[in-house]
């Protein structure tokens, strides 16, 4: 039976990030040739509601494919389930991770901790509150941190199994990618294993499509970045200046997302740091999405001391899930 009546419990970290830093990442992006915002600010209260919006949508196929492959990939998986501490980085609505869930035995649910990682506390408490109603799990300690530079606090003995949904593998640049790997690494034993959904390279036309839906709901996730960038630092973006703009790069194996000046301005960046001009056209980079080949998931799977056990591709060949074990 479902434990509806459980308490959730919650680690807060985010707070104890320094204040200042965000500020000092923020304007250090934006005074940047080209201009960028790093996609970690997304994820606001209205940017997190959006995102879950985006995932529905028919066009972003990552999500409808990644969970149809999690429906049915536990006779898949060469993984034990029991005994076992889950964590997963970028939980967000928990969805992916229920799809597990669901199927699992009521007896090795029970001996199961769940722990979900997300810089939304929001999200966390809701999503935490929901999991715990629907399966009977052990328990759930949700963690509210910046993973890309807290993994160190996700310290969690005995067996564990980090899964890493929604090809967010690929928002990082390849310097990046290879030391967050490292990082995740670093928080496994031998015999942990590491599950992660990672997009393929396919046709443009279908990526492209992808981050451009004609609800606009991607538009408004992407221009709420500057709301949030407002909120932290004190500047004045009027999101009405921009517009979303999003295409495939192949030279560099990747989706780029943009917010584009629709005529020439300045913004003022608040706190007495001065403002920056923007030309019209010019772009402030907020997100890349890079795809992958095996080979290249094998490569980045080095960096943290981890070798690719199962590689487990959609029938439609456009999206892998990749297991790795330590």
């Amino acid at each position: 039976m479902p434990l509806k009546n459980r308490q959730v419990e919650i680690r807060n970290y985010l707070k104890d990030l320094n204040k200042e830093n965000v500020r000092e990442n923020i304007l250090k992006g934006l005074t940047k040739t080209p201009k960028q915002i790093s996609s970690r600010f997304f994820y606001d209260k209205k940017g997190s509601e959006l995102f879950e919006k985006i995932t529905k949508l028919k066009a972003y196929y990552p999500s409808e494919i990644e969970k149809k492959m999690l429906s049915t990939v536990l006779n898949k998986l060469d993984l034990d389930f029991h005994d076992l501490s889950i964590i997963e980085l970028g939980s967000g609505d928990a969805s992916k991770i229920s799809l597990l869930f669901q199927q699992l035995a009521p007896e090795v649910l029970k001996n199961i901790t769940y722990y979900p990682v997300d810089v939304s506390h929001t999200a966390i408490e809701k999503s935490a509150k929901r999991v715990l109603s629907r399966f009977p799990l052990k328990s759930v300690v949700g963690i509210v941190a910046d993973f890309t530079q807290q993994m160190h606090e996700i310290t969690i003995g005995g067996k564990k199994l980090i899964c890493f949904f929604g090809s967010t593998i690929g928002n990082f640049t390849k310097e990046k990618t290879n030391k967050l790997m490292q990082k995740i690494g670093a928080i496994m034993n031998e015999g942990d294993c590491l599950l992660m959904g990672a997009d393929i390279i396919k046709e443009k036309e279908i990526m492209e499509a992808a981050y451009n839906d004609t609800k606009g709901i991607t538009a408004a996730f992407n221009k709420n970045i500057l709301n949030v960038v407002n909120q932290k630092i004190g500047s004045d973006f009027n999101l009405d200046n921009f517009e979303h703009f999003a295409y495939y790069n192949e030279e560099k194996e990747r989706i780029e997302m943009h917010l584009k000046a629709m005529q020439s301005l300045n913004v003022n960046l608040g706190n007495n740091s001065g403002s920056i001009h923007l030309e019209k056209g010019e772009c402030i980079h907020t997100e890349h999405s890079h795809k992958f080949e095996l080979e290249g998931l094998k490569e980045i799977g080095k960096h943290g001391q981890l070798k690719v056990k199962q590689f487990l591709m959609a029938k439609n060949k456009g999206f892998s899930l990749v297991l790795y074990e330590k």
